[in-house]
């Protein structure tokens, strides 16, 4: 591989280096969520991509790196860049679980529920009580990809006038509506 890079430009170098370092954190970002997120096999052969060209890169660059600032400005590049892109897709791709939590008065509690039914969402209704007023506190758990649509669509029908709380969920079992149960 030393070899192939010495017979081109250092310029093109950089610019190999940068694109390799971008696609190894990219891949280390999505294996590091989906590692949190229990999906072990697939962060398995994510981590062996990774571990593939990180290799590859090191071992072409590890000698000039400290005497080639500008291959190592290329590589910081590459770095920074895969987090941002990989944080990216993997935002894109919403790995995972989300739960919502809404408070809302009788009158939007009423309004969420018949929006909930209609798209046959599972949910909870707990009775509270706020700091002035009767208070209902909604549960909904749903796959993450769909949390933010049912949210901006439950904040249309109650005018803004829920509060709410979105947390990530690790494990789950049973319940009604559930794409996938997953064993506690």
């Amino acid at each position: 591989m030393s070899e192939f890079l010495a017979s081109i430009h250092p310029v093109a170098v950089c610019f190999i280096v940068c694109a390799a370092k971008i696609v190894e954190i990219t891949i280390q970002s999505l294996k590091t969520c989906m590692m949190v997120k229990g999906q072990r096999l697939k962060a398995a052969l994510l981590g062996f991509v990774e571990c593939l060209i990180w290799g590859l890169v090191i071992s072409t660059i590890i000698g000039t790196l400290g005497d080639n600032l500008f291959l190592l400005a290329f590589y910081c590049v590459g770095y920074a860049t895969g987090l941002f892109l990989g944080a990216t897709l993997e935002n894109k791709i919403a790995l995972g679980t989300s739960s919502l939590e809404l408070i809302a008065n009788d009158e939007n509690t009423e309004k969420i529920i018949a929006y909930l039914d209609e798209k046959s969402r599972g949910y909870t209704v707990l009775d509270g009580h706020g700091s002035k007023d009767k208070m209902n506190m909604i549960l909904i758990v749903l796959p993450r990809r769909d949390a933010s649509s049912v949210l901006k669509e439950i904040r249309k029908i109650c005018q803004n006038n829920v509060f709410v709380v979105v947390d990530e969920v690790s494990k789950y079992a049973g319940g009604y509506g559930m794409v996938k149960q997953q064993k506690a």
